[in-house]
């Protein structure tokens, strides 16, 4: 088996940015495992020193191993990285190489990805996400009225921690923008890890009357116990887990949330993301998959304790810009495929090549 990767660089459409970052590009690094004459692919959201860890670390101790062989595979490779480091870039490397060769194996056999893995469903819950903290209040307006209105997604979430938690006045008014122009569907905040612990506790009861479900990282996701201590005094779900890289941090988070994000771009791939979603279930929560949408509906839809994928503005909008096969998510489900071998994406090459930057 043969392992490549390569980075492609997207300028975002609007500035972006949250509560602790601002960017005007995105880099989504595409791994290829190819074996008799077939490609899997699968990608990664993160910076293009993942390219070198692939070709240089991990494509040469699977290079004599079987294919279909998925655990061997994906035990050899992390073994490769322990003193590289799993965390971090090395974990980006290891999970995007991981779905590609999940894709790989499906498409030998000529089967969907999603009949591979087995479904618990065959349409995943979304929910819109991207309300930038760079957004002024058309912007805001205009992309939530989109979600809701015009595609029928009836959760959407926006950016708050303006500033690392400095501007507190801000957030709450757009918080109250976004329920008015959302109506009655369900209303999530992701600060970013921005505010303090009892500022956090004070910023929600100042909303209490918006109706807001759902608090993302209130405060930092290495501050565990105060991860539970506001969860436990605020009433939407607090949820935090997109940065985990192994299966230790969804077990140390999991009694510290309502709902766990696993990201499977960053947590070791489709294989660890179906341990980390076990985790979860024995702590009697569900899952929520963070971000790079496409690479998680194969995965999300086999896992019985979803809540629901994040439809991310930028990912959605790069996928669909280089993937054959991106779908959309009208009425807040996404299609699953169930007809094309693998994941049923394929990479646009000459659409793509002018965004290549290694």
């Amino acid at each position: 088996m043969r392992l490549t990767a390569a980075a492609y660089q997207v300028p975002t459409d609007a500035p972006e940015g949250d509560g602790t970052l601002a960017w005007d590009s995105t880099t989504m690094v595409l791994v290829r495992a190819e074996a008799d004459g077939q490609v899997g692919v699968g990608w990664t959201y993160g910076p293009t020193a993942v390219v070198p860890v692939v070709t240089d670390l991990l494509a040469p101790v699977v290079a004599e191993l079987e294919p279909d062989d998925v655990p061997a595979v994906w035990s050899a490779m992390q073994r490769q990285l322990r003193n590289a480091g799993r965390p971090g870039v090395a974990g980006l490397a290891l999970s995007a190489a991981d779905c590609a060769v999940w894709d790989l194996k499906a498409r030998r056999h000529g089967l969907p990805l999603a009949r591979l893995l087995g479904t618990a469903r065959r349409q995943v819950p979304v929910y819109g996400s991207g309300g930038f903290t760079t957004y002024d209040a058309q912007a805001q307006h205009r992309r939530l009225s989109e979600w809701v209105h015009d595609e029928g997604i009836p959760r959407v979430k926006i950016k708050i921690g303006e500033s690392s938690g400095s501007e507190v006045s801000r957030d709450l008014a757009r918080m109250a923008a976004a329920r008015r122009t959302i109506g009655d569907a369900e209303l999530y905040v992701d600060a970013n890890g921005a505010y303090r612990r009892k500022q956090a506790v004070r910023v929600m009861r100042s909303a209490a009357d918006l109706d807001v479900r759902w608090y993302e990282e209130p405060v930092s996701s290495d501050d565990l116990p105060g991860l539970g201590l506001v969860r436990d005094r605020v009433l939407p779900d607090v949820a935090a887990g997109e940065y985990g890289y192994d299966l230790a941090y969804f077990h140390r988070m999991a009694p510290y949330v309502d709902c766990l994000q696993i990201d499977v771009t960053r947590c070791g791939g489709i294989s660890e993301f179906l341990r980390a979603a076990a985790v979860a279930a024995a702590a009697g929560l569900e899952v929520s998959a963070h971000c790079a949408p496409h690479q998680h509906l194969p995965v999300a839809a086999a896992v019985p304790n979803l809540r629901h994928v994040e439809w991310f503005h930028d990912h959605v909008r790069i996928e669909a810009t280089l993937f054959d096969g991106a779908v959309g998510a009208t009425g807040g489900l996404a299609p699953v495929n169930l007809d094309a071998p693998g994941i049923g994406l394929d990479l646009r090459t000459v659409q793509a090549e002018p965004y290549r930057v290694a």
